[in-house]
Order: structure tokens, then C-alpha cells, then sequence
């Protein structure tokens, strides 16, 4: 039997969740055989957190189809993608058709990435009205606010100034921990976070780099690490900051290297085997315009 991942307070809500939190973006494109080999998985594992979006091709539905039975399992949330509170508002009914739940635990704004998509979701007809909506109505317990790209954390702390949200989540690795400039803004972030008992969800934490000219082999839109003492390396350093939850990658084949790495976590690796896998491996950080809704059509 598999060694079970570490539990923690997720903030606010007082739900003890697995540090390894489910990505469904994983199940964007798979058959209902591979989704519930993947809700093995998770069971063995011990995860109890599973993190969607409205915008994940079939995965809100194939997760309804579990949550028929596992409901209780799981803290369950997903994420809605429009700017507009219209939108936004046919884009949750849509969620809570496909997930079967009656409510989600934790709704939140997908993948802000600049101060206009930020500026319009925040104002009086942004999707910011969804969100209080579906809290005060009872069709999520908790709201958060996600961030792609390099000016997540000043973008998420311009949200949270602005509303009193439950959990941010945005791209933490140790590339991006080593870079002084994201690091000095991550480190504001998590400090006014801690302030008010936000929780903080990180992804990106195997992220190699981008593509460039190789053939895209995985279904994740960045090159991943793959040989899963590097996988280890890696979950193992973001898992060394305290209170920050892990998302899993959205490609299945790389999902059981990562549970492993995060169920076998007993503390930081050091920071020369860090730097010495940087340079074997080539790892970068993705340039602004690299990253999803930012690449130029």
C-alpha cells in the first residue's frame, strides 16, 4: 500500500487537506476508464483536494461522475474563466451541472495574467459578483483568485486588497524561488496572505521550461521534468514552504511520480543538488508572453 501524502489546515476553511492537491486539468482529455484509474490513484495516495476548471475540456464532468459516490472524499473546486459577471454566471451554472455536487467548496477566477483582465473582473459587472454571489447563496463555501505568469503575486495581491478572498493559487518553483525579483513579490504576497489566514496554492512546480522548437510530448503547455528523482527534487522544495499546497500537473502519465515524490516528502533537498539539476537540465523560467493567454496569436 502506498505511503500516504501529509495532511495540513487548508487556512480559513479548517478542512485538513492533502499538501498534493488534485490538478484535474489532467482529465482535459482522457476516457472515463482513465479518469477513474486516476481517482485510484488519488485514493491510495490519500488526496482528498481535487482543483478544476470550467474551462478543463471533459474533466468537470468525469469528476461528477465520482462525485456521485465520493463527494464526502474530496474538498472540491473549480474555477470559472470569464472577466464579465454575465459569463461568469452561465460558466458556474455550466460547473455545477457537470459536477453534480448541489454545492463546490471553494469557487474561484481563473488565470489572471494582466491589470486589464484584473481591473474588469474586480469592477461593478466583473465575475467578481459571481463569486459573492455563489458564497452568499451557498453554492460555494469559500472564493479564490488565481495567476498565471510573472506578475502573479502583484496581480493576486492587487485582488486580495481589493476583496477578502479564501486562497490564491499561482506558479511557484524553484526557479521562480531563485529569481529575485518574483521572489522578493512572492514573499509580499504570502506575508499579507498569512496576515489574514489566505491560503496559498502553488502549481508549475516540475516546469522545466517552455517547449521552444521540441515536439510538445506531454499535454502540458511547458516542457516538465521526467526522471522522477528530478520529479522528487522539485516537489520536495516547494513542499519545504511551509503551509503552501502543491497542484498536481495536468497530464496523467506524470501524475504517479508526482504523488510518489510528494508522499516520500521528509524535508528539503539541498540547495546544491538545486542548482546542480538547474544547469544539468537546462531549466528556465518561461518569458512573459510564454505563458498561456499570453502568447501572441
Amino acid at each position: 500500500m502506498a505511503q500516504k501524502i501529509q495532511k495540513q489546515i487548508f487556512g480559513r476553511t479548517g478542512h485538513e487537506s492533502s499538501r498534493l492537491i488534485f490538478g484535474g486539468a489532467a482529465l482535459s482529455d482522457v476516457t472515463g476508464k482513465e479518469a477513474d484509474r486516476v481517482l485510484d490513484l488519488l485514493l491510495e495516495y490519500g488526496v482528498n483536494h481535487i482543483d478544476t476548471a470550467v474551462t478543463y475540456g471533459r474533466s468537470e464532468k468525469l469528476i461528477g461522475r465520482w462525485m456521485d459516490v465520493h463527494r464526502d472524499d474530496f474538498f472540491l473546486a473549480t474555477k470559472i474563466d470569464a472577466r464579465t459577471y454575465r459569463e461568469a454566471r452561465r460558466e458556474l451554472d455550466t460547473s455545477m451541472t457537470s459536477l453534480r455536487a448541489g454545492s463546490i467548496d471553494l469557487l474561484q477566477m481563473h488565470e489572471l495574467v494582466e491589470d486589464e483582465d484584473t481591473d474588469l473582473f474586480l469592477s461593478d459587472t466583473g465575475a467578481l459578483g459571481v463569486l459573492k454571489e455563489a458564497r452568499e447563496k451557498g453554492l460555494a463555501r469559500y472564493v479564490g483568485v488565481t495567476s498565471h505568469g510573472f506578475n502573479a503575486p502583484r496581480l493576486l495581491r492587487r485582488c486580495i486588497d481589493a476583496y477578502d478572498f479564501d486562497t490564491v493559487l499561482l506558479p511557484f518553483n524553484f526557479a521562480l524561488s531563485i529569481h529575485s525579483e518574483y521572489r522578493a513579490d512572492f514573499e509580499a504576497l504570502s506575508w499579507a496572505c498569512q496576515e489574514r489566514g489566505i491560503v496559498i496554492q502553488t502549481m508549475k512546480s516540475i516546469a522545466r521550461g517552455p517547449w521552444g522548437d521540441l515536439p510538445r510530448t506531454r499535454s502540458v503547455w511547458y516542457r516538465p521534468l521526467e526522471d522522477r528523482e528530478d520529479i522528487a527534487r522539485a516537489v520536495h522544495w516547494v513542499m519545504s514552504f511551509r503551509d503552501i499546497f502543491l497542484t498536481s500537473p495536468g497530464d496523467v502519465d506524470l501524475l504517479r511520480p508526482v504523488l510518489e515524490a510528494a508522499a516520500g516528502y521528509k524535508g528539503p533537498p539541498e540547495r546544491k543538488d538545486m542548482d546542480e539539476m538547474r544547469r544539468r537540465l537546462g531549466i528556465t523560467i518561461p518569458g512573459q508572453r510564454q505563458w498561456p493567454r499570453l502568447q501572441p496569436e
